[in-house]
């Protein structure tokens, strides 16, 4: 059974039914909501980062140096990582996937900006993506900070759990988030990157009742986890 936990923001560990810990847009020290710190996290094997942004990246150099866990993104975010000096690190692209011992992981398209925290030279910019992972035919679908994307169709039928964004104003915010479970059709939907700041308090009752014809909302605190 794998088990999925939220720290808060966009910020998940997947552990896989073999094992395998897998860490989602790491921020954790400067995250308020943030269940654990960086020095809580000692067994990791991969970072799976949708973009470049603070809330998103910040921690993923330290804890890949730290742990030895490679780091998963698009080919501008491997690169500076391998340049701060990241032993691991497997570079991808929107559109692709790859098999890994975990299973298949694709990026997939997301609409939104991107810089890369801790590039003071400006040197590096990179495209936001999502992940879609096929893990012996569980189906994950972690949208990343996003735009409604009518390329979300794409994946009806084949999301078992999708992680939303919800918060507005950065991302899409409850209706749109709506709108792509419909798009989607998965089976369960945990809402993230909401709560963090004022500036994107949501209620994530008030979308669970929006989506309840279409997919069971699972909200979770900071540290709760979800079987799958």
């Amino acid at each position: 059974m794998a088990r999925l936990t939220w720290h808060g923001h966009s910020c998940f560990t997947l552990v896989t039914d073999d094992d395998t810990r897998i860490m989602f847009d790491p921020f954790l020290e400067e995250n308020p909501k943030a269940d654990i710190g960086l020095k809580d996290v000692e067994d990791l094997d991969f970072i799976l980062a949708s973009h470049g942004h603070f809330d998103h990246f910040t921690d993923a150099i330290p804890l890949a140096k730290r742990t030895g866990a490679t780091i998963v993104g698009a080919f501008e975010l491997a690169t500076f990582a391998q340049n701060q000096g990241v032993e691991n690190v497997h570079p991808m692209n929107i559109g692709g996937g790859h098999a890994f011992p975990f299973g298949y992981a694709k990026m997939t398209p997301a609409l939104h900006t991107a810089t890369v925290a801790g590039d003071d030279e400006g040197a590096f910019t990179t495209q936001p993506a999502g992940w879609w992972l096929d893990m012996n035919g569980k189906r994950l679908y972690h949208a990343g900070d996003t735009a409604l994307l009518t390329d979300m169709q794409l994946l009806k039928g084949k999301v078992d759990v999708a992680l939303l964004p919800i918060g507005d104003n950065f991302t899409m915010g409850p209706d749109d988030a709506a709108i792509a479970v419909e798009f989607i059709e998965p089976r369960v939907v945990i809402p993230m990157h909401y709560g963090t700041w004022e500036l994107i308090d949501q209620d994530p009752n008030a979308f669970k009742e929006k989506v309840a014809e279409w997919a069971e909302v699972v909200i979770l605190d900071a540290g709760d986890s979800y079987n799958f």
